[in-house]
């Protein structure tokens, strides 16, 4: 574990922003199916890691869940790829990794959080989060099916 990683233990489970602890294979095996990232090479996902914070959630046979957040440290953060295998849903695990994520000291004093999800507002809206305040102020321009055309 690096000098600075923090830990957390919820239940059986134990939560680490360590990037030595991610199970890159694991990650991939889930997140190369999630609708919100469908096809995503292996080689994509480990530069996203490399320039993410990410929190890993691990039980007793590995790495069961992720939140990572893109951010600035200074202003925002966009949080995503959160998932739990399916096996160990139901036990606040990705409840857990908000609150870590949102107490962890590299993100202290941002002015704004945010994410995109299909299914899970309840889950968000538990954490703080909210539909936007002013959606026409916010823009986007998002590339269809970008792993099949841009290589790793």
């Amino acid at each position: 574990m690096s000098e600075t990683a923090r830990t957390a233990v919820h239940g059986a489970y134990t939560l680490s922003d360590d990037p030595a602890r991610l199970d890159l294979a694991a990650m991939h095996r889930f997140l190369v199916s999630a609708y919100w990232c469908e096809g995503i090479p292996q080689a994509t996902l480990a530069r996203a890691v490399r320039g993410s914070l990410c929190v890993g959630v691990y039980g007793a046979e590995g790495q069961v869940g992720l939140l990572r957040c893109v951010s600035d440290y200074a202003t925002f953060c966009w949080v995503c790829d959160v998932y739990v295998l399916p096996a160990h849903r139901g036990r606040g695990l990705a409840r857990a990794m908000l609150a870590f994520a949102r107490g962890h000291p590299r993100l202290q004093g941002l002015r704004r959080w945010s994410l995109v999800t299909r299914e899970a507002h309840p889950l968000y809206r538990g954490a703080g989060f909210a539909p936007l305040a002013y959606p026409e102020r916010h823009m986007e321009c998002v590339a269809p099916d970008p792993y099949r055309r841009v290589p790793g």
